[in-house]
């Protein structure tokens, strides 16, 4: 598995929590070069595809526990599920927009400790690589 984290600079609390992605099937289990194009399709693609699951998951109606409710209040929000809101999300399009935010500067990418800065270099991921996306925060005023 490769993990995910995401920060924003200048907030002391993760962007969002550590989520994990299989490791490639096609990279030898030792590890790999890959490039961070790549690389960062392929964790877009992911996100995406647990988004769906996720909204999947929302339509059917769940019967909650004392003990699910609780925890659920607890964090502000009790949900049953039932609803239909159905967004839709293109893969190419989230890619794409992944790929441009990368290349304008609105975050940043550390492979294992080291940050990239090329779309197009390799980088070398294993099993239990640590990718981090770190959003840049824009100063306003003049």
């Amino acid at each position: 598995m490769i993990t995910i984290e995401g920060k924003t600079l200048g907030r002391r609390p993760a962007l969002f929590a550590d989520w994990s992605i299989p490791f490639p099937p096609e990279l030898r289990g030792e590890g790999d070069n890959v490039s961070l194009r790549d690389l960062i399709t392929r964790v877009v693609c992911a996100e995406v595809e647990a988004f769906r699951q996720r909204q999947e998951e929302r339509r059917l109606v769940r019967v909650l526990s004392a003990a699910a409710i609780e925890r659920a209040a607890a964090k502000g929000k009790v949900d049953m599920g039932g609803r239909a809101l159905v967004q839709e999300v293109d893969a190419e399009t989230a890619v794409a927009s992944a790929l441009q935010s990368f290349e304008d500067g609105i975050y940043l990418v550390v492979v294992d400790g080291e940050e990239q800065r090329d779309l197009d270099r390799e980088v070398f991921v294993r099993p239990g690589s640590r990718i981090t996306f770190i959003r840049l925060t824009m100063l306003a005023g003049g």
